[in-house]
């Protein structure tokens, strides 16, 4: 059973920075494509960052030069660095892993960005 769990969402003012975390957990033996996405109410859900199984990145244009995608030290473990956060970037913002049996999800944390 693959599980991912995220923290480090919250209330921040605009203009400030959130740092997210994602751990997976299971049977993974490998470095694998992992990404984070996230959802605001009455939008679909959008790809925000992607890292690759072998470090490359990729981002949406509207957080290009604003938020980092890296991976931790543990396997399969992600980070998301949110600096010069929007009013806009308020969404519930989930992981993503992929693997070659399936594909899995965090439940999510919540990410709120006052003006």
């Amino acid at each position: 059973q693959v599980q991912l769990v995220e923290s480090g969402g919250g209330l921040v003012q605009a203009g400030g920075s959130l740092r997210l975390s994602c751990a997976a957990s299971g049977s993974i033996f490998t470095i694998n494509p992992m990404a984070w996405y996230r959802q605001a109410p009455g939008n679909q859900r959008e790809l925000v960052a992607y890292i690759t199984s072998t470090g490359g990145t990729n981002y949406a244009d509207s957080v290009k030069g604003r938020f980092t995608i890296s991976r931790g030290s543990a396997k399969n473990t992600v980070y998301l660095q949110m600096n010069s956060l929007k009013p806009e970037d308020t969404a519930v913002y989930y992981c993503y892993l992929r693997l070659v049996r399936g594909e899995y999800w965090g439940q999510g944390t919540q990410v709120t960005v006052s003006s």
